[in-house]
């Protein structure tokens, strides 16, 4: 029995879409045989068509508009490899859905802000619209989320979500190098775009976060998040945390508490001995917890063409099968309004530096600030620098109520013995 075929328009051929084409070239024979349906390449489209690409393209196979792609009845399958949430990507997704076109995109900014919109007309149109590049590159979490852990009711999912911010981070602890000697290095690597501020702030971990909570919690995506990113981190902070035991990752967390969902994105003091703190350079790792599994971990490369191709690869495979999903798992009519809380309420420890004028009443000003706002002392350091006059003076918190852990930092910044401005990094004991 003869094959059937399936045909592909590559929307993008940046370094992702040009290693896709050529893999999917190289590779058509063992993936026809795997997915008994073969995979052709009918046409292919790019902001620039003279551009040097290191292979051929058919001219027959070139579209001078994209949007041609969504309106060919040949078309099965569309690949957005834009970029972006807005503009020519949006264009694309939206229009190829409609046009019953199934769609694989890495698009984690375009699923975060329009997955609910976009996942409502794949359902009805009945085709696939997936997505397991847009988290995490080489990490297979999205499909383990919709079929491996489809039996647990998970709790709390957290993890290395960005391989550039972790990459700064584990570099300036083992090299003792300033945040922006590490992040011009990274740059140099290839490990950070020139502009990199989506990784840095945090944003890029945030809408890869935002996928995830849907996901494990059956909830439409949702822009209740805490963000926060690595830029005010430096190396007395490093050195600090190391001589406590800790190490500082960026970390997203989702998690439910008694029926609500709170997200949040920030630097995060973990035990130096837990697994999470030996995950260096720019390795990804994600921490499921449910029931009955308990912990299940997932770690690998988060980004590049390799890694990044071959999750577009288990999705094409996926639509090459012939199933019709939910992008979601779930029926959109089935998915739930959950409750979204604001993190002020969680209760936290945490790690607060002070950089003060060395002078008698100050350590009694700060420690009297922390008992009229409720939060309890654990362990307190006091560093001396004879030199400058100063002290660095650092404060480890039983858990507290966020609110006024922030609530701490704003009144003694406003203090006249401060120098510089205070920092507060929460504590994951988990």
């Amino acid at each position: 029995m003869k094959n059937k075929k399936l045909n592909i328009a590559i929307i993008g051929l940046g370094n992702i879409g040009s290693y896709l084409f050529k893999y999917l070239k190289k590779n058509k024979k063992i993936l026809s045989k795997k997915n008994n349906c073969i995979p052709n390449i009918l046409f292919v489209s790019a902001k620039n068509k003279s551009k040097k690409r290191g292979f051929n393209i058919n001219k027959q196979q070139w579209l001078n508009n994209y949007l041609d792609a969504t309106k060919i009845k040949e078309v099965d399958l569309i690949i957005e490899l834009i970029g972006g949430a807005e503009g020519a990507a949006k264009k694309l997704v939206f229009n190829a859905l409609k046009n019953k076109k199934h769609v694989v995109t890495a698009n984690k900014a375009l699923i975060a802000k329009y997955g609910n919109q976009l996942s409502k007309i794949a359902e009805k149109n009945k085709v696939n619209l997936e997505f397991e590049a847009s988290v995490c590159g080489g990490v297979p979490i999205i499909r383990s989320l919709k079929e491996g852990l489809i039996a647990n009711k998970i709790n709390r999912i957290f993890g290395i979500f960005n391989g550039t911010s972790n990459y700064i981070l584990s570099s300036m602890d083992k090299k003792n190098k300033t945040f922006n000697e590490v992040l011009n290095e990274a740059k140099k690597l290839g490990y950070a775009e020139s502009n990199p501020s989506a990784d840095i702030s945090g944003e890029d971990v945030s809408a890869k976060l935002k996928i995830l909570t849907s996901l494990c919690f059956n909830s439409f995506l949702n822009n209740n998040i805490h963000v926060e990113g690595i830029k005010h981190i430096d190396n007395e902070d490093i050195k600090n945390v190391r001589k406590l035991g800790y190490k500082i990752k960026l970390l997203g967390f989702s998690e439910i508490i008694n029926n609500y969902i709170y997200q949040r994105v920030h630097p995060t003091l973990i035990k130096e001995s837990s697994y999470v703190a030996s995950i260096d350079g720019v390795l990804n790792a994600v921490i499921v917890d449910g029931d009955p599994v308990g912990k299940s971990v997932i770690q690998g490369e988060g980004a590049g063409p390799e890694a990044t191709t071959s999750a577009l690869v288990s999705d094409i495979s996926s639509i090459l099968r012939g199933n019709i999903k939910f992008p979601f798992s779930i029926s959109d009519k089935e998915r739930k309004k959950l409750k979204f809380r604001n993190i002020t309420e969680r209760y936290f420890s945490a790690y607060l530096r002070f950089e003060v004028l060395d002078k008698p009443g100050v350590l009694s000003n700060i420690t009297n600030v922390f008992s009229k706002n409720y939060v309890s002392i654990k362990r307190l350091i006091q560093n001396p620098n004879k030199n400058k006059g100063s002290s660095s003076v650092i404060i480890i918190t039983h858990d507290s109520k966020d609110k006024f852990l922030n609530k701490i930092i704003k009144i003694i910044n406003k203090k006249s013995y401060v120098i510089e401005k205070p920092k507060l990094i929460r504590i994951d004991d988990n």
